[in-house]
C-alpha cells in the first residue's frame, strides 16, 4: 500500500512504544524508512522492542525509560533522541492508562493517575517535542491516540474520557496555533484492538463476543490497520491534513459507543466483572 521509503529521513518518537499499538506504529514507521525512538516507564521493555524492531527492519531504533508524567524526564528523552539522530520530525502520543470502574467507587487518586498519564503526559511530550521542532524550523507532525468517546463520553471510563477529550482539544488548538511553524497536529480514535495488557484490562470475562457484535463490521481491529493509518498521517503525503481526528473502529461508535452497553447489566454483575478484570490484571494475565 505504501512505498518502502515513505518515511525516509523521518525521526519519529513514540510514547508507550514498547508494547501494543505503540509498538505496532513504531515498527511500521521503521519498515517505511523512519528512525524511531520509543519510551516507556519500563525502560527494559522499550529497549528490547527497539532492538527487535531494528533487527526486523534494518532501521535505527532506540528505546529508553521515561515516565511521561514527569516533564523533566520527557525533556531529557527528547534531548537524547536529538543527540543520537540529530533532530525530531514527529511525535506519536500513545502512552495511556485506563480501567473499568463504576464512577462512584473511584478515589480522587485513581482519577488523577489516568489524567496524569493521558492528558498531562501527552502535553509534556507535545511541549518538549514541539519546542524542538520549532527550534529546528523544519516543521513536523504530532499524532495523538485518543478514543471514540473523546467527543461522546462513556460510562465506566470517566477518567479516560475526561483525559482523552482534553488531548483532542489540545490537538485541535495546536493545529491552529502551531501551523505557523508548519507543525501539523492530528489524532486517531481507535475502537477495540486486541493487544496484550490494555485490551484485557478493558474486557470483562465473557464480554468479548458481545463487544464484537457491537461493531458493524463484526470484528475487532488489527494492529497493522491502525499502524498503516498512523503512517499515512505522519507522511508528507498528508501535509494538508491538520486538526483532524480519524476514527478507526469498524463503525462501533455509530452503534452506541464503546462501553455504554455495559449499563444494561445489573450492578452486581458489573461488580463481579470489574473485579475479575482487576484480578486478571494483578496476575499479569
Amino acid at each position: 500500500m505504501f512505498q518502502p521509503d515513505l518515511l525516509r529521513d523521518e525521526v519519529i518518537l513514540v510514547t508507550g512504544g514498547g508494547t501494543g499499538l505503540g509498538r505496532a506504529i513504531a515498527q511500521r514507521c521503521a519498515e517505511l524508512g523512519a528512525r524511531v525512538a520509543l519510551c516507556g516507564r519500563r525502560g527494559e521493555v522499550a529497549e528490547q522492542a527497539a532492538a527487535e524492531i531494528a533487527a526486523a527492519t534494518g532501521a535505527e531504533a532506540m528505546g529508553a525509560a521515561c515516565d511521561v508524567r514527569a516533564f523533566e524526564q520527557v525533556e531529557a528523552w527528547v534531548a537524547s533522541v536529538v543527540a543520537r539522530f540529530g533532530r525530531v520530525t514527529a511525535l506519536v502520543n500513545n502512552a495511556a492508562g485506563n480501567f473499568l470502574a463504576q464512577t462512584e467507587t473511584l478515589s480522587p487518586n485513581a482519577f488523577k493517575s489516568v489524567v496524569d498519564i493521558v492528558l498531562a503526559g501527552s502535553f509534556h511530550a507535545t511541549l518538549a517535542a514541539g519546542r524542538q521542532m520549532i527550534a529546528q524550523r523544519s516543521g513536523g507532525a504530532v499524532l495523538s491516540i485518543v478514543t471514540t468517546y473523546a467527543w461522546t463520553g462513556s460510562a465506566f471510563v470517566v477518567p479516560s474520557a475526561c483525559a482523552k477529550s482534553g488531548v483532542l482539544a489540545m490537538t485541535r488548538s495546536l493545529a491552529v496555533e502551531w501551523a505557523r511553524y508548519r507543525i501539523r497536529c492530528n489524532a486517531i480514535a481507535p475502537g477495540p484492538f486486541p493487544t496484550e495488557g490494555a485490551f484485557s484490562r478493558l474486557m470483562p470475562p465473557g464480554a468479548e463476543e458481545a463487544a464484537r457484535r457491537k461493531v458493524p463490521l463484526g470484528r475487532f481491529g488489527e494492529p497493522h490497520e491502525l499502524a498503516d493509518l498512523a503512517a499515512y498521517l505522519l507522511a508528507p503525503g498528508s501535509s494538508y491534513v491538520n486538526g483532524e481526528v480519524v476514527t478507526i473502529d469498524g463503525g462501533e461508535w455509530l452503534n452506541g459507543g464503546e462501553f455504554n452497553w455495559l449499563t444494561q447489566l445489573p450492578a452486581e454483575q458489573l461488580d463481579a466483572g470489574f473485579a475479575a478484570v482487576r484480578e486478571r490484571t494483578r496476575k499479569g494475565k
